[in-house]
Formats: structure tokens, C-alpha cells, sequence
């Protein structure tokens, strides 16, 4: 076992017994600081080789020694930078998976507490105690449907009268209004000087005009009251 192992299993022992392990905030903390921390080493590590190449090419051929020395340097600086991009590499992915574990860790924790919320809630309701009032929901709109199909239909105010009787009681009503109005009619009277008589043209002239002025009105009065007589009976005819 190497002497690392032993450092982590006798130390870390020894510090969980005295503490409780960190909690996931406090290891991103951690992680987020060591990736920090090596990303400034990238930056110093990369400037170094920069200046190790500048020397190398200031010495060129002319100090081979001192060249060479440089690129040696740059080199052990670059290995440097392999291992640091290759560590950043293990932290994120370590960071990523503490990020998703902790994740599901508040997710399933908040299911519990939800869970917990319902089972609190249900705690208080019967089945049989639900399945009752779902019954008498549906019966009261039941009821509020008959209801409102009641309201809605037309009222039966006058059915019991018959229509054929109010019919011809508003004929009889019409009749007496026509009779009343022709009994308010009045006829002419009849003219009380005697007609002027058409003269017959040719040989009969004088005999046409001899048989017209022997026409008295007492003669005509009779025969106009005949005829309106009859006017009178037809029109009644006509009106029944």
C-alpha cells in the first residue's frame, strides 16, 4: 500500500471521527477553487515557455549551452502543463458528477417532502366518504338540470281553452261589426222635381216626350223604394 493510501486512510479516519463529511456546496466550493487555482498555473506555465523559447532563439548557435538549457526548461514546463490540463480535466468531470449527484439529492428529497404533503393531505379523506359526495354532486346537477328544463319550457296559461271556439265566437264578433255598419249607411233620397225627359229623334220625338212628362214623382218614388229594397236584400245576402 503506498505511503499516499496509508496518509488518506489513517488521516481521513482520524478527521471523520472528530467531524461529519463536507456536504456537496462546500466540495463544488472546493473543486471550483482547485480548477482556479490550476487554471493560474496554465497562465504561468504557458508565459514561461514563451520566455524559455525566446532565450533559446536570442542564444541560437552563438551559446548552444544556453539554448539548450532553455528548451530543456521549456519542456519540463510543458510536461507541467499536459499534467494540469489532464487534472482539470479529472476535477471537472468529478465536478460535474457532484453537480448532477447533488442535483438528484434536492430533486428526490423534494419528491420526498412532497410525497410526505400528500400523504398529510389524504390522511383525512375516506374513499367511501368521496364516492358519496361524487353521488350527491351528481345528483344535484341532476335535480338543477330538470330545473332549468322546467323553467325553459313554455307555460300552459290558456290551453284549457279551445281554439275553434274562440275562432268562431271572433267571427259572430266581425258579423255584427259588418251589420252595424251597413245598417249606418244611408241611401240618397229621391229628387222631388220630375226627371227632364230625352227627346226621340225622327217622327217619335214628340210621342217619347208626351209619355216621359206623364211620369209623375208619385208615380217614381214607389219603384226607387223597390229597387233599393232590393239592393238592401242583396247586400245582406252577401254579408251572411
Amino acid at each position: 500500500m503506498s505511503k499516499i493510501s496509508k496518509f488518506f486512510k489513517g488521516g481521513g479516519s482520524a478527521a471523520s471521527k472528530g467531524r461529519r463529511g463536507p456536504s456537496p456546496q462546500e466540495a463544488l466550493a472546493r473543486l471550483r477553487e482547485t480548477e482556479e487555482m490550476l487554471s493560474k498555473k496554465q497562465e504561468y506555465l504557458e508565459t514561461r515557455i514563451e520566455r524559455e523559447l525566446a532565450v533559446a532563439r536570442q542564444h541560437g548557435t552563438k551559446n548552444k549551452r544556453a539554448a539548450l538549457q532553455a528548451l530543456k526548461r521549456k519542456k519540463r514546463y510543458e510536461k507541467q502543463l499536459n499534467q494540469i490540463d489532464g487534472t482539470l480535466s479529472t476535477i471537472e468531470f468529478q465536478r460535474e458528477a457532484l453537480e448532477n449527484s447533488h442535483t438528484n439529492t434536492e430533486v428526490l428529497k423534494n419528491m420526498g417532502y412532497a410525497a410526505q404533503a400528500m400523504k398529510k393531505v389524504h390522511e383525512n379523506m375516506d374513499l367511501n366518504k368521496i364516492d358519496d359526495l361524487m353521488q350527491d354532486i351528481t345528483e344535484q346537477q341532476d335535480v338543477a338540470q330538470e330545473i332549468s328544463d322546467a323553467i325553459s319550457n313554455r307555460a300552459g296559461f290558456g290551453d284549457e281553452f279551445d281554439e275553434d271556439e274562440l275562432m268562431a265566437e271572433l267571427e259572430e264578433l266581425e258579423q255584427e261589426e259588418l251589420n252595424k255598419g251597413m245598417r249606418d249607411v244611408r241611401l240618397p233620397s229621391v229628387p222631388s222635381t220630375s226627371l227632364p225627359s230625352r227627346p226621340v229623334m225622327g217622327q217619335n220625338s214628340h210621342t217619347s216626350y208626351e209619355l216621359h212628362s206623364c211620369i209623375t214623382p208619385v208615380q217614381l218614388a214607389p219603384q226607387k223604394r223597390a229597387e233599393d229594397e232590393d239592393e238592401m236584400k242583396k247586400l245582406a245576402a252577401w254579408a251572411s
